[in-house]
């Protein structure tokens, strides 16, 4: 027989042997033990992570005639014959000594038994060894970012892959972060406009984690603040501020006595921005005041509030009128004594208001209108 044809013959047995050794249930953890009848060794398992590189070692010996490691029922390397069409495979060190071969960039397939196969001048021998793959936290399949309505039930979805298997967790991004799940499902029901923003999902096993994140977005229907009345002095400036909370944001109307009021109407002005519309009179007449409302509105509903434009007087007095209304220490640590202030009146809700230098010193004094004169 031909030095080729007994090499053939040698694989051809030594893979007959693996398969009856395959028989064997494997991936269990085991310790090194040599079986002196056959000198067949088993050798601990290898755990390496996915990408990193594998070192497959086995002792020779001065009377080895022909050597090869073998992958199920495949062979790598026949001494220094590389059989495996695999880039990632390589031979690293072949002597007297010691046969070694690594994988680089390890996968899931890579996983499984390893034989090296050793024919000596009296008999063969094996040595196996089990590579285990770990493998990091994947998120593979993860709900997507969803706008929905207040009130509405809600379940987001996170999966991952890895070895070992990944748990998974989700949480409300917040500053309360009352929110959280150990699941792959997150469950909400009846969704408030609290529990709108930014749900983490996190995947963590022994090697890695894995953080991928959710956005909801909760539509409602506009809230509207207080209206605040106002009261403007005759010539002056005044302004009227409606602010509404909605999801989407409001659009804002503004009427007076049921009739609305656009943009530029009777020199008004309306300048709307994010939650917040103003209605500016840049010069107040006496058809001006009166109640004004203003109306939010947006797909799911409406919200409205009043206002009332009111005008007031002013004139200067000195502050030795001002014995009449009250003690004088009323004022002290409040401001300085001043030679004169500005006497202010709101003709509706009827009160004084004292002013220097355009500061309030109103202490509040409601006066009956006759006095108000």
């Amino acid at each position: 027989m031909s030095g080729r044809g007994y090499l053939v013959a040698f694989y051809k047995c030594t893979l007959l042997s693996l398969r009856i050794l395959l028989l064997v249930p494997a991936g269990l953890p085991v310790r090194s033990q040599g079986d002196s009848q056959s000198d067949n060794k088993v050798m601990d398992n290898i755990t390496v992570r996915q990408g990193e590189t594998v070192f497959l070692r086995c002792a020779q010996g001065d009377v080895v005639t022909h050597t090869a490691w073998l992958n199920r029922s495949s062979i790598l390397y026949a001494g220094e014959d590389k059989w495996s069409v695999d880039p990632r495979v390589s031979l690293v060190t072949l002597n007297q000594e010691e046969f070694t071969i690594k994988i680089e960039n390890v996968d899931m397939t890579d996983e499984g038994q390893y034989v090296c196969a050793v024919q000596t001048s009296s008999r063969p021998r094996t040595t196996s060894v089990h590579i285990l793959v770990q493998v990091p936290p994947k998120i593979i399949n993860l709900s997507r970012d969803m706008v929905v309505n207040e009130g509405s039930n809600v379940t987001l979805m996170c999966q991952a892959s890895g070895k070992p298997e990944p748990s998974i967790s989700w949480k409300l991004i917040s500053s309360s972060g009352d929110l959280a799940s150990d699941d792959e499902y997150l469950e909400i029901p009846s969704i408030s406009r609290k529990r709108a923003g930014t749900y983490e999902c996190t995947a963590v096993n022994d090697i890695d984690t894995d953080v991928q994140t959710v956005d909801i977005t909760v539509n409602y229907a506009p809230t509207v603040s207080e209206g605040r009345d106002v009261g403007v002095t005759l010539g002056q400036r005044g302004i009227l501020e409606c602010e509404a909370d909605a999801v989407p944001e409001a659009d804002f109307e503004w009427y007076k006595d049921n009739i609305r009021i656009f943009n530029g109407f009777d020199g008004m002005e309306i300048v709307n921005s994010g939650l917040l519309s103003k209605l500016t009179f840049f010069n107040v007449s006496d058809g001006d005041y009166g109640n004004y409302t203003c109306v939010a509105i947006n797909k799911l509903g409406s919200s409205n509030t009043s206002f009332l434009l009111y005008g007031k007087t002013c004139s200067s007095v000195d502050m030795e009128d001002l014995i009449g209304w009250g003690s004088m220490s009323i004022w002290e640590g409040i401001v300085p004594l001043y030679s004169s202030l500005i006497l202010c009146i709101n003709l509706f809700p009827t009160e004084v208001l004292y002013f220097h230098d355009n500061i309030s010193l109103n202490r509040n004094t409601q006066v009956r209108p006759a006095e108000a004169t």
